[in-house]
């Protein structure tokens, strides 16, 4: 890749997440800014028509074009390189570029995807709408299942999963899979968005490539929109020149931003964290509610794998409102402070009923294959004081 690599804003190396997160910053220019400034420039310029050569024969590392490269997305990636523990890395518009882009880099004809059947909506779409205009075919299996290799077939290329789910919140043991994913020579990726590096890092395990919504708690307040994906050196390369051809760029201003999210990723996921513990372990005193699903939650299926994989539980709490789908719009009427929304990883907290809005277009056993019942209320909770957030959910459910 055709980047001049950002260096470490300070003299003693840290292996510390938050101090890279914060000291990861491109060169001062000669104003000796203390803050990395915005590069919103389409293009580059060069010296002579030798450097010019040796830039676009890449025998130098050099910004060319913002299609290809910035230092403002240069910075950003780099930092996720780095918390992440991978070798390179490269960032998209969207989350879901990001996840276009490797499978489109990685992916010939006739290949087969071993896939976990609870993955983000747009991702489905892919696989079951667009993949296979192209020939290309993907095997789902459940959450809970230990025996995939009779899944596998001669074509099978990537094991691909997310873990915690979205949105039922299963957690996938990351250790056991990448040892399966080496067995037969597979390519492991993993959307790590819910967790994000501070919580998890995927690669640990064997994983190969990790993919990021940075739209969620990478940004952490619902500004910008951002995808990347971090990994081996030569899967990136192949994911670079894919992406430089077919245009799916990071705008130098959202990288910018979120370059600046990432100094306070950790103590802002670290609140999170706090407070959705306590909104968990709330909401399972109350008789109106089902079911509550949270990695650290010792009632959650998979707490053991949570707690070997996770430093903490993440900010999202999915949990089950008795009365189905009436009860769950009715939930939400109800709601006065958090907000109604389809994102998540926002500072206010924000919630959702899958079953009437995001995923109302699959069928019921859709949706239940997935862990989507017609109760279902995800819960991204924020950074408001953890009282006002109970407060507001408790109001909601004794009104329903």
């Amino acid at each position: 890749m055709n980047t001049d690599q950002p260096t470490t804003d300070n003299q003693q190396p840290s292996t510390n997440l938050e101090t890279n997160a914060i000291r990861i910053q491109n060169q001062r220019s000669h104003f000796d800014e203390h803050s990395t400034p915005l590069y919103l420039t389409s293009s580059f310029v060069f010296e002579d028509a030798e450097d010019m050569r040796a830039s676009f024969a890449e025998e130098k590392e050099k910004n060319l074009y913002s299609r290809f490269s910035n230092p403002n997305v240069n910075e950003f990636t780099e930092k996720m390189v780095r918390l992440e523990g991978a070798e390179d890395g490269y960032s998209f518009a969207t989350g879901m570029a990001a996840i276009f882009s490797t499978f489109g880099a990685l992916l010939n004809s006739g290949d087969h995807i071993l896939s976990c059947r609870s993955v983000f909506g747009s991702t489905h779409t892919l696989f079951t709408k667009y993949f296979p205009k192209w020939n290309i075919e993907t095997t789902y299996f459940e959450a809970n299942e230990t025996d995939l290799e009779k899944y596998l077939t001669p074509n099978t290329k990537i094991l691909y999963i997310e873990t915690p789910t979205n949105p039922a919140i299963e957690v996938l043991d990351l250790e056991i899979l990448g040892k399966f994913a080496k067995k037969h020579n597979l390519i492991f990726i993993v959307d790590n968005c819910f967790a994000t590096p501070y919580l998890q890092q995927p690669i640990k395990y064997g994983v190969d490539l990790v993919i990021h919504s940075a739209t969620k708690l990478i940004d952490g307040q619902g500004r910008v929109l951002g995808g990347v994906t971090v990994g081996k050196k030569d899967l990136i390369r192949e994911i670079y020149l894919f992406a430089r051809n077919t245009g799916p760029a990071m705008s130098p201003f959202n990288a910018w931003v979120l370059s600046k999210s990432l100094e306070t990723l950790a103590i802002r996921v670290e609140k999170h964290c706090e407070n959705a513990l306590k909104v968990a372990e709330f909401l399972e005193t109350q008789h109106s509610v089902s079911v509550v699903k949270y990695p650290f939650l010792q009632s959650h299926p998979s707490f053991e794998t949570a707690k070997k994989q996770m430093k903490m539980g993440g900010n999202i709490v999915a949990f089950e409102i008795k009365g189905g789908i009436e009860a769950g719009r009715n939930f939400l009427n109800k709601i006065k402070m958090c907000s109604l929304s389809a994102n998540l990883g926002d500072t206010r907290t924000i919630v959702t009923h899958p079953a009437s809005t995001t995923h109302s277009k699959l069928s019921v056993e859709e949706r239940n294959a997935v862990g989507i019942t017609d109760g279902l209320v995800r819960c991204s909770v924020g950074l408001e004081h953890f009282e006002d957030i109970i407060n507001d959910l408790k109001q909601a459910l004794e009104n329903n």
